[in-house]
């Protein structure tokens, strides 16, 4: 029998929330959605206990490994990939902003105290440190053991991102699907849901196409750049976008992805070098769909989302997103220390922003790992200039 994937869980999760809350508001009996409460409640809690650690066991050996890296050519990829990465943000801010007034009803603000469903009890779980604590350390190791000889430190933290990534796979992703219908129940039991559900298609939709407009965006510079002919290029790469949908992992679509790059013309040596560093580093669908969805819940929650707001969390994503887990929804595991340190959300809020991420992460993906076959056609264009001198 096929395993059930995890989006389908998640839908089915959120039919059911929906379902069981409004059942309760109808009958005026809250028990079930109170359990489910108190399950999110918990769940919750840890959720926010383990994101220091996942920051800490990502992005601090992501940064020791590419600081190790030999060549000019790292730095000019890690270089690319994070302009990149910036670039899909800021464009994903300017057509939100201008969009919001159609995505989300302005007469309509989201109060989680108002009408809520109080759980049964509550356990708090403190995190070790805050997140930003957790990202200048994080830095800090990072750097550091890009200047030191031992490896200890670097193999006692891989050690430990192996747990961490243990951990999401085991407990946190196939516990997600009930965190989230205790929250739509609780959502629907309070009035609420009919808001979200509206908007969520019109916000998954936008994501989308912003997806594909910017991997044409980056094709169009790729034709500027080596004079490649940008639908024969995108052609090419459409293996490797339709992989993606189905693996929802650039790590795990790697494979594919250098032999659709090696038949646009890159080199061998350029090729297995960029394509499997741009898996790791470049996320610019996820940046995309992470900047407009985090604008859309914070309008939602009575928030606007300025540019002087935003800008830093973008910058701030395009380097979490270089050390984020190689699994499905690991853009999002990555970002949840931002949007509670940056951006002030609360457990509700990240919930949603989680539900939104997993809904198009497959179109996320697909478009992550098409742009890393423009990267690898520019890095390919540099290292030709290079050689000839």
């Amino acid at each position: 029998m096929k395993r059930i994937g995890l989006l389908p869980k998640l839908v089915i999760a959120i039919i059911l929330g929906i379902m069981i809350g409004y059942v309760s508001m109808t009958a005026n009996n809250f028990f079930v959605v109170r359990v489910l409460a108190t399950y999110t409640s918990i769940f919750g809690g840890f959720l926010k206990y383990i994101v220091p650690f996942i920051i800490l066991a990502f992005v601090a050996p992501g940064i020791a490994e590419l600081g190790k890296g030999a060549g000019k050519l790292l730095g000019i990829t890690t270089a690319i990939a994070y302009l990149s990465t910036i670039t899909a943000g800021t464009l994903a801010f300017i057509v939100t902003a201008v969009l919001l007034g159609i995505i989300v009803d302005p007469n309509t603000t989201l109060n989680t105290t108002e009408n809520a469903v109080n759980a049964f009890f509550d356990i708090n779980i403190d995190p070790a440190m805050g997140v930003m604590t957790a990202l200048v350390t994080a830095f800090l190791l990072g750097i550091g053991m890009t200047h030191i000889e031992g490896k200890s430190l670097y193999n006692m933290l891989k050690d430990f991102q192996g747990v961490i990534q243990k951990t999401i796979e085991k407990v946190i992703i196939p516990l997600l699907p009930i965190h989230i219908m205790g929250v739509f129940a609780s959502l629907t039991a309070g009035g609420k849901a009919g808001t979200i559900i509206s908007t969520f298609g019109k916000v998954i939709l936008l994501i989308v196409a912003l997806q594909i407009t910017y991997v044409l965006f980056q094709y169009f510079n790729v034709m500027i750049i080596t004079k490649k002919n940008p639908f024969k290029a995108l052609k090419n790469m459409l293996p490797a976008y339709f992989t993606a949908i189905g693996t929802q992992s650039s790590a795990a679509t790697i494979p594919v992805t250098v032999k659709c790059v090696n038949n646009n013309g890159v080199s061998e040596e350029v090729n297995e070098f960029v394509t499997p560093l741009c898996a790791t580093i470049h996320l610019a669908g996820d940046t995309i769909t992470l900047t407009l969805t985090a604008m859309v819940v914070m309008v939602m929650f009575g928030t606007v989302p300025t540019f002087s707001m935003m800008f830093p969390y973008i910058l701030m994503l395009g380097v979490t997103m270089v050390a984020a887990p190689g699994i499905p929804g690991g853009g999002v595991m990555a970002a949840l220390g931002l949007l509670q340190g940056m951006l002030g959300f609360n457990e509700v809020q990240t919930s949603l922003m989680i539900a939104l991420h997993f809904a198009q992460d497959s179109f996320g993906t697909a478009a992550n790992v098409t742009g890393d076959g423009a990267i690898a056609l520019i890095i390919n264009k540099i290292s030709k200039k290079k050689n000839k001198y």
